[in-house]
């Protein structure tokens, strides 16, 4: 692996901007006469002779429906007519209809900076978004949505996955923005935030069968997303594949969606299905995605087809492209994300978009132009997140070229899987390749705002961390580079895993294995302390944190959950000073000041505590925690009445939300009401197994009501599963009613 001679890397630092058309006109200029004396005829290696690209072939008229479909994590090689191992048919007969690019990439490897590119047709230095968590797509910004919303389409997206959701500023322009997910029953940052690919297309059906107009439809799916668990038969028929039975159960949900399509009567449908990055599935070491840009996660599939009503004839008038061999083919022809919004506003006979670098797929392009075209590409989370040196490279035409600490550069023409890095034995082709890559000017992440804990742990669910960096840093050395710190990244993956099974002792030890390695990555210290607090070692997880405030840079999320772990162990002195710094921050999120005002109620500040639960609603009105902690400050006041009612408008809201049934139960208990207190806490038990305060409640209340064959199975279970640091008195009373009882 070639070692860089300097540091930082070309285009780290400075404003966040592509180069000026003009400047970029004479970048290229220059470029090829280096070429020309440097490199000679080795470039033209890598332009691939082929014949000209076919053509998509579609009527461009303004009356058709566009369907964009978006599968998260899904590699090029994974669908049928890629030749992958899952079965897709109808993925498959879209690609016959229509045009398979088999050289298509992205430009940023994580889910939310890719599909910002694909709305806008940016680059993600140019709409701003560089991972999933800290950026927001800045208001104003023009994507497909807003464009042809403003043309009178009807507008709706179906979103599978948490890091689309709405507050990331990719709902602009949608009539309607479905990203309601399961809410999570439980504590555990570790939940998914997600929802399974027939839900969100029965979504997206149930609007399609409303519309009366042209429409505009995105239908975003997860399901390929880690953890691979695909459902029913494809567990069984995949289970030494369960990747790609989350790609076989996904063409299967996206079957009926289709089909509705296909056979429309009033006009034609052009459907654009892609994905918006890959999956390591172990390629050079990566498990999932987010940390490297090898071809596994940086090549996508694309598959564009126009279907449905007669669309063969003459549609109001408009021009049909000639097919050329367009349908039923496959290109060749490198494609980026950035295509995408062009190639939708010519279909629709829009013109051609005012901000963007890509090119319409309808237009022809000489071969030799397509080859030599640029497109940049970005992997900037393990910098942004845990220190590591940031990722940033170029494909021109088949060559590859990777902005490292180490660099590395490929021919793709004839290394497809990157086996063999061309860095130090052809340093000339390297240099042009790096050349290209200046062309794109400044690529500063910019600034990077904070997120809500709960935010955070939503994203961190799913395997996104968020966490900070120790410094801001120029400039990054060969110990700094992804390739040589893969082995922490497996680490993370390995200790979630752990946790998912059971297994958090083992789960624990990788972590401060990590946290042993790199002190500064304050994700790992996290995920560390989180670990520690759930089994009960509340001194550890507050160790944990302390050493983490002292060895990296400020974190408001390692200053905030510290302060909640302190004030649960009954020191709320020392918790509230760490409480209140969290939440006198503008951006102060729902889950701090949540924590914040359970602090002041155990201070006995009620007052303080209902104000800061109302600020919590003014953020959002609907958020059932906000209203279950205002219906606990009432119950500890002695105000029953105000108590029942915050209690059922949280349940109002999320019905799934256990911890209202658990002070539900208080209230009817005190009321007088034992029956009906058993049934709260039976519900809260049921939706939350480790509510141990509603398992106690219940197992108690059940033997009081004489009903002690009914109580033992939650007597046993709350003596085996209540962490003793926190209920070991509790388990004593229990446990001696057991050796007792029958």
């Amino acid at each position: 692996m070639a070692k860089r001679s300097r540091k930082p890397a070309v285009g780290r630092g400075g404003p966040s901007q592509p180069a000026s058309p003009e400047t970029a006109r004479r970048a290229r200029w220059v470029w090829w006469l280096v070429a020309i004396v440097a490199v000679g005829g080795a470039f033209v290696v890598w332009r691939l002779a082929r014949p000209a690209p076919p053509r998509l072939a579609v009527v461009r008229t303004p009356d058709q429906n566009i369907l964009l479909v978006t599968i998260d994590t899904l590699r090029a090689d994974a669908l049928g007519c890629y030749g992958g191992q899952a079965a897709t048919p109808n993925l498959d007969r879209l690609a016959a209809d229509g045009v398979r690019y088999d050289f298509a990439h992205a430009h940023a490897v994580m889910t939310l900076p890719s599909h910002a590119s694909i709305l806008t047709g940016l680059y993600p230095f140019q709409h701003g978004i560089r991972e999933n968590s800290g950026y927001r797509l800045p208001p104003g910004t023009q994507t497909l949505a807003t464009l042809v919303g403003s043309q009178g389409y009807d507008t709706g997206a179906f979103i599978g996955g948490f890091p689309l959701d709405s507050r990331f500023g990719l709902d602009a322009g949608f009539g309607l923005y479905d990203d309601q997910m399961n809410e999570t029953q439980q504590s555990s940052e570790f939940a998914l935030a997600e929802r399974p690919a027939d839900v969100v297309v029965r979504r997206a059906l149930d609007w399609l069968g409303a519309r009366q107009r042209r429409w505009f439809a995105w239908v975003h799916v997860f399901d390929p997303h880690a953890p691979y668990r695909p459902p029913g038969e494809y567990a069984a028929r995949y289970a030494s594949n369960p990747y790609a039975g989350e790609v076989a159960f996904v063409d299967a949900a996206l079957g009926p969606l289709l089909d509705r399509v296909r056979s429309a009567a009033d006009r034609p449908t052009l459907v654009i299905v892609t994905g918006d990055h890959g999956e390591g599935l172990g390629d050079h070491g990566e498990a999932t995605h987010g940390m490297f840009a090898y071809e596994a996660t940086l090549r996508i599939p694309l598959v564009i087809a126009q279907i449905g009503a007669q669309i063969g004839a003459q549609v109001g008038g408009a021009s049909r492209e000639a097919p050329a061999g367009g349908r039923g083919v496959v290109s060749a022809q490198p494609v980026q994300h950035v295509d995408l919004a062009p190639t939708v506003t010519a279909a629709l006979a829009l013109g051609a978009p005012a901000q963007g670098p890509g090119r319409s797929l309808l237009d022809p392009i000489a071969d030799g132009d397509a080859n030599a075209r640029a497109s940049y590409f970005e992997a900037l989370s393990p910098s942004l997140n845990r220190g590591w040196a940031p990722l940033r490279g170029v494909l021109v035409g088949r060559g590859k070229f990777i902005d490292l600490p180490l660099w590395e550069t490929y021919d793709l023409a004839r290394d497809p899987a990157e086996t063999a890095n061309l860095a130090d034995k052809d340093p000339a082709r390297r240099q042009v390749l790096e050349a290209r890559l200046r062309e794109f000017g400044p690529t500063d992440p910019g600034a990077r705002r904070a997120e809500d804990p709960e935010t955070i742990a939503r994203l961190r669910s799913l395997g996104y961390t968020s966490g900070s960096p120790s410094a801001l840093r120029k400039a990054y050395t060969e110990d700094d580079d992804p390739k040589r710190l893969v082995d922490l990244d497996q680490a993370m993956h390995r200790g979630l895993v752990l946790f998912q099974e059971g297994r958090a002792r083992e789960a624990i030890d990788v972590y401060r294995g990590i946290v042993s390695r790199r002190p500064d990555m304050t994700i790992a210290s996290l995920h560390l302390a989180f670990l520690q607090w759930e089994a009960g070692e509340a001194g550890q997880a507050i160790a944990t944190l302390k050493a983490a405030r002292d060895k990296a840079a400020a974190d408001p999320e390692v200053e905030w959950r510290l302060g909640m772990y302190v004030s649960e162990t009954g020191a709320t002195a020392e918790a509230l000073p760490l409480l209140e710094q969290a939440g006198r921050q503008p951006g102060a999120g729902v889950d701090a000041l949540n924590a914040l005002g359970i602090c002041y109620a155990r201070a006995g500040r009620s007052a303080d505590a209902l104000a800061t639960f109302q600020r919590i609603l003014t953020i959002d009105a609907r958020d059932a925690m906000a209203w279950q902690n205002i219906g606990s400050v009432h119950l500890q006041a002695g105000r029953r009445d105000e108590a029942r009612e915050a209690f059922r408008r949280s349940i109002e809201i999320n019905p799934g939300w256990a911890a209202s049934y658990t002070g539900l139960g208080v209230v009817e208990l005190q009321s007088g009401n034992r029956r009906a207190a058993i049934a709260a806490w039976t519900q809260a038990v049921d939706l939350n197994p480790s509510d141990f305060d509603a398992l106690f409640n219940l197992a108690t209340e059940l033997i009081n009501d004489g009903q002690a064959a009914a109580a033992r199975p939650y007597v046993e279970r709350f003596v085996r599963a209540a962490p003793p640091a926190f209920y070991a008195k509790d388990i004593a009373r229990l446990r001696a009613w057991l050796a007792r009882s029958p």
